[in-house]
């Protein structure tokens, strides 16, 4: 049996949070939200999609701060931004990490989701200390951009797969 290091723990809070965390986003992405997007079509399914995903990812930064556990790196990952390393691969990772908010926002609306993008932008890491005036701006602006894209990515794609069941079957 291996002992319980630090190491050891964070590895499996690390492994549980991000299957937990892979294992909702795909059925929030790629199951509900198309079949919403197909019933209701983009406008009303794009507002009903986002009304979900603001419960959802609240819920998610209400539960990420009660744990106050960082199983998805993401504190990891902020704490790399506020050191000042020693090594050059790790001053480039700081500075990249230091870049313009406004880009990271956009780059982790569309690549992730409010919740992640909120949690990446709070100041200070580890400090699962709820939402400021700053981090809800930051939620409510990312959660527009994140569903207004991926609606349009879901309306594109239930239209593709129309259009290609109506020419394959008459």
């Amino acid at each position: 049996m291996i002992p319980d290091s630090g190491w050891t723990k964070q590895i499996g809070i690390l492994g549980i949070g991000l299957t937990v965390n892979q294992l909702l986003v795909w059925g929030f992405d790629y199951a509900l939200y198309p079949f919403v997007i197909w019933r209701m079509g983009l406008i009303a399914g794009g507002l009903v999609m986002t009304v979900l995903s603001c419960v959802l990812c609240y819920s998610l930064l209400r539960f990420y701060d009660w744990s106050k556990k960082d199983w998805l790196g993401i504190e990891m990952i902020k704490g790399l931004k506020e050191r000042d390393p020693k090594s050059w691969l790790g001053r480039v990772t700081a500075r990249l990490l230091r870049m313009g908010d406004p880009a990271a926002m956009v780059i982790l609306s569309v690549r992730f989701d409010p919740f992640i993008t909120t949690a990446y932008m709070r100041h200070g890491s580890h400090k699962f200390n709820g939402l400021s005036k700053r981090d809800w701006r930051i939620f409510f602006i990312s959660l527009l951009i994140a569903n207004a894209y991926w609606a349009f990515v879901m309306f594109a794609g239930v239209s593709l797969i129309e259009w290609l069941w109506q020419k394959l079957t008459g």
